[in-house]
């Protein structure tokens, strides 16, 4: 029994040294799956371990339970977990000394030079777009954004940036069109048990290729970035009471040809068209005519940068 305490003893030690030292490489470094994951899987034999101890121990453990120093104890853990929920200012600010700002690295900032998004999934993908306002730009009442990508096939794959409200969406039609799109395919997906390329109507046929693919990570970090095919990222902009259409903004990105800096193209303004044969809304993207004005003026130019690892 005395080595059996002994051994779990000094296995809670040793767990106990690996949460430290993860939870606060955790706290002073950039998000890592590898670092958090570690953490959370020790936490979990940690508490199989405590559980183990206070087995082996409960008489002595016993002696400790008494009414006057529970309460404390337990007063304490409340007074803690509450502050630490409601974060007040001097709390906030030990916390926002973390590098830490979650798993999706997404920022996203509206200011006098114009719009910048910040994505970093992975230390090696680190992305970056920088939109440079044009005269039109009005930071007091700024223009409606969606920022995501689409796969080869030109199907929505993950939205990065959402306006906020009802009002931004209803100001972007064909970035709401292809997110409409693709979470109808999604819950039909889901409900069926079949693929989501399948409900999207892409071709089973030509087998599982990075073509068919609606998961980000096929195209932001592929396995094999020879394999890989383009993706694109799309930025749509509509400024509130203009009485103009949305402008939509694209560039392409290719894993097999990377490059660190691309100027994203004006590539039209979307127009709802008849509905299809099978009674589905279609939408197409037209070439800027007369009716637009002062919405060619709301960018100067806007640039995307990837930063991506060895």
């Amino acid at each position: 029994m005395s080595r059996k305490r002994s051994l779990v003893s000094l296995l809670t030690a040793f767990s106990f040294l690996v949460l430290s030292v993860t939870g606060v490489l955790a706290f002073v470094r950039p998000f890592s799956i590898q670092i958090v994951g570690l953490h959370a899987l020790i936490g979990f034999v940690f508490i199989g371990l405590i559980v183990l101890h206070v087995v082996n121990n409960n008489g002595h453990l016993g002696r400790y339970l008494k009414r006057g120093p529970v309460r404390m104890s337990l007063g304490a853990v409340v007074v803690l977990a509450g502050l630490f929920f409601w974060q007040p200012s001097p709390i906030k600010s030990v916390l926002g000394l973390s590098k830490n700002i979650g798993p999706s690295l997404d920022a996203y900032e509206i200011d006098e030079l114009g719009m910048s998004y910040r994505y970093a999934p992975d230390p090696g993908y680190q992305m970056a777009l920088t939109v440079r306002s044009g005269s039109g730009f009005d930071t007091e009442a700024p223009p409606h954004f969606a920022i995501w990508l689409e796969n080869a096939s030109h199907y929505h794959i993950k939205t990065l940036h959402t306006p906020p409200g009802e009002e931004g969406r209803t100001a972007l039609p064909y970035w709401d069109f292809k997110l409409r799109g693709w979470e109808k395919a999604k819950r039909e997906a889901e409900k069926s048990g079949t693929a989501l390329a399948d409900e999207a109507g892409i071709d089973a046929i030509s087998g599982p290729t990075q073509n068919s693919s609606f998961d980000p990570g096929d195209y932001i970090l592929p396995g094999n970035a020879e394999e890989s095919l383009p993706y694109r990222l799309l930025l749509e902009i509509n400024q509130p009471g203009d009485e103009q259409a949305s402008l939509v903004y694209a560039v392409e990105i290719d894993n097999i040809d990377p490059r660190t800096f691309q100027l994203l193209d004006l590539v039209g303004y979307p127009k709802r068209e008849e509905d299809d044969d099978d009674g589905k809304e279609v939408w197409s993207l037209y070439y800027i005519d007369e009716s637009f004005g002062s919405a060619l003026d709301l960018i100067d130019s806007a640039l995307l940068t990837i930063e991506r690892g060895e």
